[in-house]
């Protein structure tokens, strides 16, 4: 019998999905953050359940091979990544282990080989996108990422996963609200609407140099903005300062109404040969590097010999239908975001491709449209959100039966059972590869391929 407060040594034995360390005290799971499978510890127990519980970590008594000195000072305080405490080769078989075990356990799928996890040669300073809460405690003002499970903001001055001009926007935002007393909406952790700042935002272009600050605000008129504006003028590259209103009491970060103070209010950059124009809402890719990986990943699966129909669900703004149709006949692009289908449209009068049609409405109600036009495709890209394929867009996908079905997943989970779906409506999963685009964290990306088995 295992009780709160109890002090136990135990051994690691696997990694849950989140990364976190399982032991086993009489078949009784503890999961336990920062452990590693091979190594004994001492826990204690923080809560039980009737099947599983949770402890904190008190000591290590044997080091796992994988074990490292993170090289962030916040990292066992801050919330951003989950195993940074793990070798960088740990952290790549972790991902693939973490895909098999899935596939196996939901979708029921144990015959096919799953490649190595493709990493980073360097995998630092990665994000071209950093969003960081602002706030005050005790009237001192703060400005980092959350503590794991949790809203309280960890304060920091650098962050080693995000790119460096990051940290220099950070540096002058919080020089500049700390001078002039520029007051938060949290404060003291609890929310109060008459402060100003919420978030920061910075987006940076990879190849291009472009960088774009944009401050969350709960109004337009923020006390020495023009001064701020002067300041963030000195960071090279910078070509943009945009304020976005937020005045909801709500956890999403962006409102709708952005107020351009300086630039054009947007960057531009590159994955692979297209050009890109990003916007404070504009979907793109954190890790333009992966992303480059991952789309030639899913155009190689793709195989397209130029007399190809492709349909690309869940479109986005319309980066892997680019990559495909360099390679097409055709390629529709669907998304049920309008502003997103905007961005998609641009993006091809951009890098002037015109071989695309993109369409705003649900992929299943789309794809029957398109069905009912005569239009079917030969292959379906789909590169869902992290709650997978809707059933109605797969049971779709089963009455066009193209010849393959490229998957792009950000949840080993919901890949998994959505590939099961699909296994049973005639398809088989045929190539796994999984792609580390967020180093440091649990999440990895996949690329699947199925080929129709049965007409």
């Amino acid at each position: 019998m295992i009780n709160k407060n109890d002090e136990i040594i135990i051994d690691i034995v696997d990694q849950g999905f989140t990364g976190e360390g399982i032991g086993k005290v009489e078949n009784y799971p503890l999961f336990i953050d920062f452990a590693l499978p091979g190594e004994k510890i001492k826990t204690r127990v923080l809560k039980t359940n009737k099947n599983f519980g949770f402890g904190k970590m008190v000591e290590i008594l044997t080091k796992s091979d994988n074990r490292v000195e993170p090289p962030c000072p916040y990292y066992y305080r801050c919330g951003g990544c989950h195993i940074m405490h793990s070798s960088y080769e740990g952290q790549l078989k972790f991902k693939r282990k973490r895909v098999i075990d899935s596939l196996e356990r939901i979708g029921k799928i144990k015959d096919v080989d799953v490649d190595k996890t493709i990493g980073m040669e360097n995998p630092w300073r990665y994000r071209n996108k950093v969003q960081i809460p602002l706030g005050r405690v005790n009237g001192e003002f703060i400005a980092g990422f959350y503590a794991r499970r949790s809203h309280r903001i960890v304060d920091i001055n650098a962050c080693i996963v995000q790119h460096e001009d990051g940290d220099k926007a950070l540096a002058v935002v919080r020089e500049w609200a700390e001078e002039f007393k520029i007051s938060t909406y949290q404060n003291d952790l609890t929310v109060n609407l008459k402060g100003i700042l919420r978030n920061l935002m910075v987006r940076k272009g990879f190849r291009t140099g472009d960088l774009m600050v944009v401050l969350v605000v709960t109004r337009a008129d923020v006390p020495q903005i023009d001064v701020l504006l002067e300041r963030l003028k000195k960071i090279e590259g910078f070509s943009s300062l945009v304020l976005n209103i937020n005045d909801t009491d709500t956890n999403l970060v962006l409102g709708k109404k952005n107020i351009v103070l300086y630039g054009e209010g947007h960057i531009t950059d590159y994955i692979g040969e297209y050009v890109f124009k990003i916007s404070p809402h504009s979907f793109f890719q954190v890790n333009p590097v992966q992303t480059e990986v991952m789309y030639n990943t899913a155009l190689d699966y793709a195989n397209l010999n130029g007399e190809e129909i492709v349909f690309d669900a869940y479109c986005g703004a319309g980066t892997i239908s680019l990559f495909l149709s360099k390679k097409a006949k055709k390629v529709y692009g669907i998304e049920i975001v309008p502003e997103a289908i905007a961005d998609a449209r641009e993006n091809a009068l951009l890098n002037h491709v015109d071989n695309t049609e993109f369409i705003v409405g649900k992929a299943e109600e789309v794809i029957v449209d398109l069905i009912e036009e005569g239009i079917r495709a030969d292959v379906v890209v789909v590169d869902p959100p992290r709650k997978g394929c809707e059933l109605k867009l797969l049971e779709a996908i089963k009455e066009i039966a193209p010849e393959k079905i490229v998957y792009v997943s950000c949840d080993p989970g919901t890949l998994a059972r959505d590939l099961g779906i699909l296994e049973s409506f005639g398809f088989k999963t045929m190539k796994v590869t999984p792609i580390d685009n967020f180093p440091n964290s649990y999440h990895v990306e996949t690329v699947v391929l199925m080929s129709r088995v049965e007409k």
